[in-house]
């Protein structure tokens, strides 16, 4: 049984979702350290940031950020998010309820959290870019011409609507355009390559794939594509100097198949974002995917440390939560979950949930890696491509699929323990998959109230 992800009817808030963790534990604790780092180094990030989004550069001179507090643009808690990582939870909850890439039930939940706050820290929508709300609002048109043209009763008939029906009435789920290339394409993106790292050309290609839905620019499937690479190489223990590394890109190559990067990517790909001098030199926290990709590099550059180079990000100003998201993303692969300032992780709303899901991601992505798999090609703009992947809804989906019956009988749904704060558990793999395998984990847990 996997991690069950409430409906939107629901109206439940994150931190009140029931936790289910793995059964086994991890082969490589290495990598699920990584990945745990990754996803909670991007919400660690938007936390920190979200009190003074939007303040100039010039303001965080005088009032540099210095903890994570609360209050300011939002009003929101210490420790709660916005945008960057609820987006960044749909996307995980659908490679997680799909077991693989589905960019029609992506978008779905996508839209579950624009029009009903969907995992959203708040239960609310409180913060959406131009160019994710036009292409959100795009998406909801097409299935609203989709449910007329088909007889669907409900908008909800239409949001479960399988990836072979999509195909095969050419429904197009890239629902953006040439010219849009806002930083929301790479502050949710992390979950991609993540669940995708043991096949690195894999996971570079559905980076960029997952950027065409809502931001339809070139740059922006390159920018995806290029720091997706970055995170699948952390995760995999490259070092920081080879991260780093005006030859980083040249020695993937082959992660990105023959198709070279845009040319304002390869910039920055060459060093252009070791400027010493920070925003004096020109780095700025701004909402262009190419300046947010420069700025977050910055920052990972310029400090040896996951806070460190986090404080750099956010005081960069302007859009300081999707900044620093962007950079704890890679930081948080590199240094790790175990690197991370514990009392932010205390602070952070949500926290074991987010660990939760990274121990899915890992899982479910190290049992994907065993069926390996070729993403179609998607370059031309607004071009439909399905994966192949088929959902399976049998003690996998989330509480918003139907359970088909077993011998008349519906599967039973377990019930699993909440688990302390301070560590995440290590998950596996089944013993029989000798690649993957790990031991049991012991079943009684501990339970404890999320934060």
């Amino acid at each position: 049984m996997t991690l069950q992800f409430p409906s939107f009817h629901e109206k439940k808030l994150p931190s009140d979702i029931k936790l289910v963790w793995p059964e086994v534990n991890s082969h490589d604790t290495n990598i699920l350290d990584r990945i745990t780092g990754s996803l909670v180094g991007l919400a660690i990030g938007d936390a920190l940031g979200a009190s003074v989004e939007f303040r100039p550069h010039q303001y965080l001179v005088a009032y540099p950020v210095t903890d994570m507090v609360g209050g300011g643009t939002w009003g929101l808690q210490a420790g709660q998010w916005t945008d960057d990582t609820s987006m960044a939870l749909c996307l995980a909850s659908s490679l997680i309820t799909q077991k693989g890439f589905n960019r029609y039930d992506q978008m779905v939940r996508y839209k579950w959290w624009y029009k009903y706050g969907y995992l959203s820290s708040t239960g609310q929508c409180f913060d959406i870019g131009n160019a994710t709300r036009t292409a959100l609002e795009e998406f909801y048109r097409r299935q609203m011409q989709l449910k007329k043209d088909y007889n669907y009763q409900t908008e909800f008939e239409v949001d479960q609507l399988l990836p072979d029906f999509i195909k095969r009435v050419q429904f197009n789920v890239n629902c953006s355009e040439e010219g849009v290339a806002g930083n929301g394409a790479l502050m949710r993106l992390a979950p991609v390559p993540l669940f995708f790292c043991r096949q690195p050309p894999v996971a570079v290609e559905y980076s960029g794939q997952s950027a065409r839905l809502t931001h339809g620019d070139n740059v922006a499937f390159d920018a995806c594509r290029y720091y997706g690479a970055l995170i699948v190489a952390a995760v995999n223990g490259e070092q920081k100097e080879s991260l780093i590394s005006d030859q980083f890109y040249d020695r993937h190559q082959s992660w990105f198949s023959s198709k070279p990067l845009h040319n304002d990517i390869i910039h920055i790909a060459k060093g252009s974002f070791k400027q010493p001098g920070g925003y004096k030199d020109g780095i700025r926290g701004k909402g262009h995917i190419v300046l947010a990709l420069e700025a977050a590099l910055w920052a990972f550059w310029s400090a040896d440390t996951f806070e460190k180079g986090a404080f750099n990000a956010v005081n960069l100003g302007d859009d300081t939560d999707t900044t620093a998201a962007i950079y704890g993303q890679l930081a948080g692969a590199y240094y790790g979950y175990h690197n991370i300032p514990t009392q932010w992780i205390h602070k952070l709303y949500a926290n074991q949930l987010i660990v939760c899901v990274a121990e899915w991601i890992e899982y479910l992505g190290c049992l994907k890696s065993q069926l390996p798999e070729q993403p179609k090609p998607n370059h031309i703009r607004n071009q439909l491509s399905i994966s192949s992947i088929q959902p399976c809804y049998v003690n996998t989906a989330d509480s918003t699929r139907p359970m088909p019956s077993v011998n008349g009988k519906k599967p039973e749904r377990k019930s699993h323990h909440r688990r302390s704060n301070s560590v995440p558990r290590r998950l596996g793999f089944i013993e029989t998959i000798l690649s993957c395998g790990g031991r049991r984990k012991p079943k009684n847990r501990t339970k404890e109230k999320q934060t």
